[in-house]
Parts: structure tokens; C-alpha cells; sequence
């Protein structure tokens, strides 16, 4: 079971507004913002819920290649909030919400690539 992840990103500001938008539909909002001087390096931010972070980005060098990060949707309804929030956000398509029967058949989930065209998923699996 993995604590947290965290990567760098091409331009922190324009990140955090997307991951801010795209994650709050999922109960997931920004818990910390630290500076270079607190981490020793570059800034930082990290995301969760329940006052624990999880997911963290952070200036500097943005990670290549890509990479796929996803996170559980308790509903449907979720899966397609989360869809919509990262689209208005700047994200862009990877695949609409709907049932990836070739994984299980209830897996429900959506995908979208953040600015620096990271895929980052929604998914739920329970039945409807």
C-alpha cells in the first residue's frame, strides 16, 4: 500500500489549478504548500482528505515520460464530476466516462491529461 506520490510538474501555478478543479469533485483538496526553504529544494504541494496528503506536486522539473496516477471515486456520479471538472480545468481527453469491461465489469472510469500530459484517471468499482 503506497503513503503518498508525489512528481514535478512543468509550471506549478497553472498544475495546482487544475489538480485543485479536477480532484475536488473527489473529496480531494489542497492540505499543504510548502516553500523551497521548508523542503530544502523546490515547492511543493499536497493534495488529500481527512487531513492527510496524499498526492503531492512540485516545481522544478517536470516528470518524463508520463505517468498514470488514479484515484477511487466512491460513485459513478463521481467518476463523471471529476471528468468535467478536469476538462473545464484544461485537461484534455483520454477517455469519456463509461465501463472498461476489459478490467472488470463494474470498473467505471474516466481519464484525462493534465498540463504536462500526465494521465490522470477517476474510477469507481462498484456496481451501479
Amino acid at each position: 500500500m503506497l503513503d503518498h506520490i508525489g512528481f514535478g510538474v512543468s509550471d506549478l501555478p497553472r498544475s495546482r489549478g487544475f489538480y485543485q478543479a479536477a480532484l475536488a469533485p473527489l473529496g480531494i483538496d489542497l492540505l499543504y504548500e510548502l516553500t523551497p526553504e521548508q523542503s530544502g529544494g523546490e515547492a511543493h504541494l499536497g493534495f488529500g482528505s481527512a487531513g492527510r496528503p496524499y498526492f503531492w506536486i512540485g516545481s522544478g522539473n517536470a516528470l518524463a515520460p508520463s505517468l498514470h496516477v488514479c484515484f477511487t471515486a466512491s460513485d459513478r456520479a463521481m467518476v463523471d464530476a471529476f471528468y468535467r471538472a478536469a476538462l473545464a480545468a484544461g485537461g484534455r481527453d483520454n477517455g469519456a466516462p463509461g465501463i472498461r469491461a476489459h478490467y472488470h465489469p463494474n470498473y467505471y472510469g474516466a481519464f484525462v491529461l493534465d498540463p504536462d500530459g500526465h494521465n490522470v484517471e477517476a474510477v469507481c468499482h462498484l456496481p451501479e
